[in-house]
């Protein structure tokens, strides 16, 4: 797992559009614009995953967290969100705050397993109208 730079951008954004519906999909300019912006930092997993998360003083976010269909069930979202956790952390976080759509069984379990709890509903948060649940977890 390597941290990111603006030069792994079309990369993430390969990774990104082969985990998500084209209308989903982050363009390579979309991941650019979001790692200049002040706090945002990210990993990939050249196996075919990715994460992007910001800390803004004592408060994290996940961006994105994207694992490509062929290099799913290697535990690769749960390594990459570990490794967002901790450098949130050591960024200064105290907590960290994601939203998931409330139909994705699988990143419901992956955030529930590692201690988020849900914290509010996002009502028709995605392009398709979908809801999301607002999700947070403390960092030690």
């Amino acid at each position: 797992m390597i941290s990111v730079s603006l030069a792994h951008a079309p990369l993430m954004a390969a990774i990104h559009a082969a985990a998500f519906a084209s209308s989903e999909a982050w363009s390579s300019e979309a991941i650019e614009a979001q790692l200049r912006l002040p706090g945002t930092f990210g990993f990939l997993a050249k196996e075919g995953g990715m994460i992007l998360a910001r800390v803004i003083a004592e408060e994290a976010e996940i961006l994105t967290l994207a694992v490509a269909p062929k290099a799913r069930g290697k535990k690769l979202g749960r390594a990459l969100l570990c490794a967002a956790m901790a450098e949130a952390a050591r960024r200064g976080a105290k907590s960290m705050a994601l939203e998931v759509a409330k139909t994705n069984e699988k990143a419901n379990a992956l955030y529930r397993a590692l201690g988020f709890v849900p914290v509010g509903q996002r009502l028709r948060y995605y392009a398709d109208g979908s809801d999301a649940w607002g999700m947070g977890v403390a960092l030690t």
